[in-house]
């Protein structure tokens, strides 16, 4: 009949239900003694992503950034975030969901870890701290190429299973 709508898939929908600090560490082994000295210490981050299913269509994912800041061997400084968040997504395929928990989610959690870091490394007594925009569709690209080779070892098999990258 003319007047029937044909059948719609279910409604995509993402929101975020809510965001916090999971897990925050900083340490500072050679304070004070640091800060009289001129040291230009190479700074070394470390990303990671997890995410686990809370219940049917919600999830947490977990942004944990690691920074440290080094001075030939001895550490000045190391500060460790897990940022996470929960999420309700639905009516998105397992590919476009994976895409979302590892890509979209933590670059909506990064904003947050990365303003923490920065405050911690300053009340840390440190210049101040600007950690630089990060590509996580780039970094959700490259882990869905390595786990496709058979490299990614690392890498959840499924959207709720572990780290995406």
């Amino acid at each position: 009949m003319a007047d029937e709508q044909p059948q719609t898939a279910a409604a995509k929908q993402l929101l975020l239900q809510k965001i916090y600090v999971k897990d925050l560490s900083f340490e500072s082994p050679k304070a004070p003694a640091v800060f009289q000295t001129n040291a230009s210490p190479q700074t070394q981050i470390s990303i990671r992503t997890g995410s686990q299913m809370l219940a049917p269509s919600t999830y947490e994912v977990t942004l944990t950034l690691t920074v440290e800041a080094k001075e030939q061997d001895a550490t000045i400084f190391l500060v460790e975030i897990a940022q996470a968040g929960i999420f309700s997504i639905e009516g998105y395929t397992a590919e476009e969901q994976g895409m979302l928990i590892g890509s979209f989610c933590p670059n909506t959690l990064y904003p947050f870890a990365r303003e923490a870091i920065a405050d911690v490394i300053g009340r840390g007594g440190f210049p101040q701290f600007l950690l630089q925009p990060i590509n996580f569709d780039g970094l959700y690209a490259q882990a869905v190429r390595e786990r496709a080779r058979g490299d990614g070892q690392t890498v959840g098999a499924t959207p709720s299973a572990g780290e995406t990258h």
